[in-house]
């Protein structure tokens, strides 16, 4: 499951498992600084400011260049641009100097700390054994061609899984971005599938938009965001040659995080 629903919200799974960590890790340090009447809470809370910052900035200064024609991107945080041990570093380092300004709060930062961790990490190992790790094999009718499955479609190379509606605004906003993707990247398939729309609807907005766009795949019942357990569109899946999951995206690509993704991506299948 990458995704779930929360009233009229849909929730990634990913932010909910921090979430939890960042709870466990108070409740941790609650007990372990009660005997003491130590309190670190506004440290934890410290640590995840300040990690969620340097996490944004680090990203942002690796892809400058991507951000500098627009400035104001590189606050925009629904593009999920974060480098993770940037933010994992400053939150470590604060701690560490807190601890040393602190010497009463060593003791239950510590705890707080290493519970969190065990919390996330067991979390997203969880998360990776539900999640459905490899392209799906179902065959889908293509909108310009006969019916299709995505390793077909793959041809032996990574694949990039864009799931979209034509209702959905950030769907329409990131397609120019992969449209470009698709046309200057040779070495990565780009396959569109359309979620819970008939090819009527589908073909209609395609008419009116100019966009030229290959590998339209129909999915009127929604199948592929069931089988990868996604509430959200847009929702992109990132699959290396041999057709196992890398990553995932929900939300809406920014230039710097489909770069980003597809540098990855293409840097563990040249590693092979």
């Amino acid at each position: 499951m990458l995704s779930f629903h929360l009233g009229p919200l849909a929730i990634p799974v990913s932010l909910a498992i921090v979430a939890a960590a960042w709870l466990a890790a108070h409740g941790a340090g609650l007990l372990a600084g009660r005997g003491r009447r130590v309190s670190v809470a506004a440290d934890l809370n410290d640590m995840l400011l300040w990690g969620f910052v340097a996490a944004r900035v680090g990203f942002v200064l690796s892809w400058f260049s991507l951000y500098a024609h627009r400035p104001l991107a590189m606050l925009d945080l629904r593009d999920g641009g974060f480098l993770p041990w940037a933010g994992i570093a400053a939150a470590l380092l604060l701690a560490v100097w807190r601890g040393w300004r602190g010497p009463e709060r060593r003791r239950p930062l510590a705890v707080a700390v290493l519970i969190g961790a065990l919390a996330w990490a067991g979390g997203e190992a969880l998360q990776q054994g539900r999640t459905k790790a490899a392209l799906s094999t179902r065959a889908l009718p293509q909108l310009d061609g006969a019916p299709a499955s995505l390793p077909a479609l793959a041809a032996g190379k990574p694949v990039v899984l864009n799931l979209w509606a034509s209702w959905c605004p950030p769907c329409l906003r990131e397609m120019p971005l992969l449209q470009d993707a698709q046309r200057q990247r040779s070495d990565v398939s780009f396959i569109f599938a359309n979620q819970g729309e008939d090819e009527v609807a589908v073909r209609e907005f395609f008419h009116k938009q100019p966009l030229r766009l290959k590998h339209v795949l129909l999915d009127p019942g929604g199948a592929l965001g069931r089988e990868y357990g996604s509430a959200a569109l847009p929702t992109t899946l990132f699959f290396d040659a041999d057709g196992r999951l890398a990553s995932v995206h929900l939300g809406e690509l920014s230039a710097a995080t489909l770069a980003s993704k597809l540098q990855t991506l293409t840097r563990s299948d040249s590693k092979e």
